[in-house]
């Protein structure tokens, strides 16, 4: 390809045009004779389309579904290289979706849980022994002689596999889990259900019911300092789920990544970049930018690739 004259695509998440767009146009300020033709028509699209050689890099603000990866294995013998850019979003917020989060009842009397508790509840065979009732939480009052209900989506390779492999450690949900069709579905069940816990991806809760509120959670390291998807925590990097705005490329196991996909990379990172998505954060889709130790690891991790 002629490097004067190159038009370089870029397929990926739609709601990431508000950060793809100025970032191009940042780039082209070093690089004037680059132009880029962005398709960005959803997440879905990205994983895909970079399999396929059709994009250059793939924007998603997600992680990939594990048939995604499983799809990109398949056709190029190792997995995708995720550089991250940004926190997606955080909430709850009037009229736009929070990030994922736990639901409980609003009268539900726990301030929080950890992710080991979490992962013993949603999962079978946990190391430490399963989660089933609320006084193994210290629930206290009607829950304490109570079992735990459990909602959620179905586990059909898109969110629901997605948080199992990510924090369940792969572990399937109990039989006792009842997976329904809809977002709006699992926050009814809940608001209809005292002793009812769910876990989703994106959702504006407020828009199905009141009767609910998140489970602030805890890391395992940090079990006595509970974080909720507020932007303080996940600005500061605290939210255990807090997803990721991540830019996706090829790259070979033992390759080297070529000078111009990392000059991109490390403008996206820079400090103007980052302002980027700053400038996104109160907006619908509510982007953060990493925290300045997260950062570093993603500046320094792009020089060595």
């Amino acid at each position: 390809m002629n490097r004067a004259q190159q038009t370089l695509p870029i397929v990926g998440n739609d709601g990431m045009a508000s950060l793809v767009a100025p970032w191009c146009e940042l780039f082209r300020q070093q690089q004037p004779q680059i132009k880029f033709n962005c398709t960005l028509e959803g997440s879905s699209t990205a994983i895909m389309a970079l399999a396929a050689d059709a994009s250059w890099l793939a924007p998603m603000s997600r992680a990939p579904w594990p048939h995604e990866l499983a799809a990109f294995s398949a056709l190029k013998g190792y997995l995708p290289t995720a550089v991250h850019v940004g926190y997606t979003g955080h909430g709850p917020r009037p009229g736009a979706k929070s990030p994922p989060a736990i639901y409980v009842h609003r009268e539900n009397p726990l301030a929080g849980v950890t992710m080991s508790q979490l992962a013993a509840i949603f999962s079978v065979a946990a190391p430490a022994g399963d989660i089933t009732h609320w006084q193994q939480l210290n629930a206290d009052g009607k829950w304490q002689a109570r079992r735990i209900h459990l909602y959620g989506l179905r586990d059909n390779g898109k969110y629901a596999t997605a948080f199992r492999h990510a924090h369940l450690a792969s572990r399937h949900y109990p039989g006792h889990y009842e997976a329904l069709a809809d977002r709006q579905a699992v926050i009814e069940a809940v608001a209809q259900d005292p002793f009812g816990i769910a876990a989703l991806g994106w959702c504006n809760a407020a828009l199905f019911s009141t009767e609910v509120r998140m489970l602030a959670l805890a890391s395992d390291a940090q079990p006595a300092q509970f974080y909720s998807p507020q932007l303080s925590d996940v600005a500061q990097g605290n939210y255990p789920l807090s997803s990721y705005v991540s830019l996706y490329i090829d790259l070979a196991p033992g390759a080297k990544l070529d000078a111009l996909r990392k000059a991109w990379l490390l403008s996206a990172l820079s400090s103007d970049g980052q302002a980027v998505v700053a400038a996104q954060t109160h907006s619908a889709e509510g982007y953060v930018p990493l925290e300045k130790r997260a950062l570093d690891a993603q500046r320094e991790a792009v020089t060595r690739l």
